[in-house]
């Protein structure tokens, strides 16, 4: 909870973002199964924030560390709450509306939709590495889709779910660069207590034309939907603290196991065929970009110390 750097412990930090795609994954099936007992999505979103936003404050408060969460950029993360309440909808409407392995296949795409964000937004100079991940990606999204977009013969995936998929894991690499920016000023803690404290109020707006009663399950559904939200940002946030984040990223792709048994286990739905063919193409992609990335990192960090960097092969 101070501002220390952390001392690196590359173990911790893989074992607790593999702990962070479980728990991702969980909270996918949870939302998924709000949904087939008639949970609207925008109540499912004001739950989450909403209760959410009390298991953070009263840490802090618990803490002693509530203070800690003053800001002098309230702006951006207003801008920040905009996009992330979007991105939530779309995010939640991308689980709602396909089986979870092809969600969360497609989600892999949001590194793809990073490199294009800092290209059309940032001016950055991409080579050939890391233009031939997001082809490589987005033929994997293709062979993933193909039954609808292609006139193939099932119905698993439809155009309108991978199109909210894709939007997601569009917004998700947009919000990822304003959380990179906040980053630089604010805590971790103060980013998600900020988030939800702006989110949960605004969403609430929607709640009374939407919230119908609910059983105990329902209910029991509903709150593990925000509890797992919270965790989450927790383990994520802990990993990041141990470890590289060109490394653990990449435990990121466990959640597809996950996804595949709850999609089989839960809601009876085997994945498709063409699953198998497009999520390595995709998870390949982004492992390529998380290498180039390091690599380039790597030679930044000589040209900073005035040294002659290997190879600028990538430009």
């Amino acid at each position: 909870m101070d501002g220390s750097v952390a001392r690196p412990r590359p173990l911790l930090a893989l074992g607790v973002r593999l702990a962070t795609a479980a728990t991702l994954a969980t909270m996918a099936m949870l939302v998924k199964l709000a949904g087939t007992r008639g949970v609207h999505l925008a109540e499912l979103v004001f739950w989450r924030q909403a209760i959410t936003l009390i298991c953070v404050a009263g840490l802090l408060a618990t803490w002693g560390r509530l203070a800690t969460v003053k800001t002098n950029r309230f702006g951006a993360h207003a801008r920040r709450a905009a996009y992330g309440l979007t991105g939530m909808f779309f995010v939640y409407g991308a689980v709602m509306l396909l089986p979870l392995p092809e969600a969360t296949a497609i989600s892999f795409t949001a590194p793809f939709f990073a490199v294009l964000i800092s290209v059309l937004f940032f001016g950055e100079t991409v080579g050939r590495y890391r233009w031939g991940a997001v082809v490589l990606g987005f033929a994997g999204v293709l062979l993933i889709t193909e039954p609808s977009f292609l006139g193939g013969g099932s119905d698993l995936v439809d155009p309108f779910g991978a199109a909210v998929g894709l939007i997601a894991a569009a917004l998700v690499a947009l919000i990822s660069f304003q959380i990179q920016d906040l980053n630089k000023t604010e805590s971790p803690w103060s980013i998600v207590f900020w988030f939800t404290a702006i989110t949960a109020p605004i969403s609430a707006l929607a709640v009374p034309f939407v919230i119908a009663p609910h059983d105990p399950i329902t209910w029991a559904i509903i709150i593990s939907v925000a509890l797992c939200g919270a965790l989450a940002q927790i383990l994520l946030t802990t990993s990041l603290r141990f470890g590289s984040a060109a490394v653990i990223l990449l435990m990121d792709y466990t959640s597809l196991l996950w996804a595949t048994w709850y999609g089989w286990s839960v809601f009876d739905q085997a994945p498709g065929a063409n699953l198998w063919v497009g999520a390595p193409l995709i998870i390949g992609a982004g492992v390529l970009i998380a290498w180039r990335e390091r690599q380039l990192a790597r030679i930044n960090a000589l040209a900073d110390d005035g040294r002659e960097p290997e190879s600028l092969a990538d430009h």
